[in-house]
């Protein structure tokens, strides 16, 4: 009897080990470890919704590839070395001090273009129309080293070998200040003038709102009409 009550009693399962506190389960593991954030995919054409140092990373490269590939980077070199070249040359003799002051000016605008294309500071100032102003200052540049070429060779009777070097050199550096504002027409191409930009837009309507219903006039009582004249002989007798 006792082995019937034995055989009748299911046996209890066994409770299974604990995992030691030392080794966490691997799902524990898995929710400790840090997000990484992904990157968002941004085009190479265009800024995109770069920020921080990311944008300027890609403005500086694309702002560079812009200025040496188009030409104007070599342009602006050329003429700094031909300036510098002629103020070099002019430190023997004796020179008109407009020369020193055309000279000066035009070194100085033409770094600064530079130092404003190369990092890339112009992307940060859209207010300003750079492709225009850097073609006006080519031409203002022609113009100001055409007419340092005038003066120095008014302003002295004889030139000796290096002053008339220095003057060859403004001339070559006025040809390249030309040549840059040839290549300032590219920026230009397929864009077209819009036209009637000055004229405000016409006035907007103003949303219309259900029309009331005309409102019905106030109904007056009906006027009576005048009691008739009693008649002639009622009051008098004959």
């Amino acid at each position: 009897m006792a082995d019937k009550g034995k055989k009748g009693k299911a046996a209890a399962p066994a409770p299974e080990a604990a995992p030691p506190p030392g080794d966490p389960q691997p799902e524990d593991k898995k929710d400790k470890e840090p997000e990484k954030k992904e990157k968002s995919v941004q085009p190479q054409d265009e800024v995109g919704m770069r920020k921080g140092c990311r944008r300027y990373k890609w403005e500086f490269k694309d702002s560079n590839k812009e200025f040496w590939v188009m030409g104007h980077a070599e342009v602006k070199i050329l003429s700094l070395g031909c300036l510098i070249a002629a103020m070099v040359m002019f430190t023997d003799t004796t020179v008109h001090p407009l020369l020193t002051l055309i000279i000066t000016m035009e070194l100085s605008v033409f770094c600064f273009f530079f130092i404003i294309y190369t990092f890339a500071i112009n992307r940060y100032m859209p207010f300003i129309l750079w492709p225009i102003s850097d073609l006006l200052n080519d031409l203002f540049a022609f113009i100001f080293l055409v007419g340092a070429i005038v003066i120095a060779v008014k302003s002295r009777t004889s030139m000796p070998t290096p002053y008339f070097i220095a003057v060859i050199l403004i001339g070559v550096a006025g040809l390249f200040a030309l040549i840059d504002i040839c290549l300032q027409r590219k920026h230009f191409k397929g864009k077209k003038v819009k036209r009637n930009v000055l004229i405000p837009p016409p006035p907007r309507e103003k949303p219309k709102g259900p029309e009331k219903p005309p409102e019905k006039a106030e109904e007056k009582p009906p006027e009576k009409a005048p009691e008739k004249a009693k008649d002639k002989g009622k009051g008098g007798k004959k």
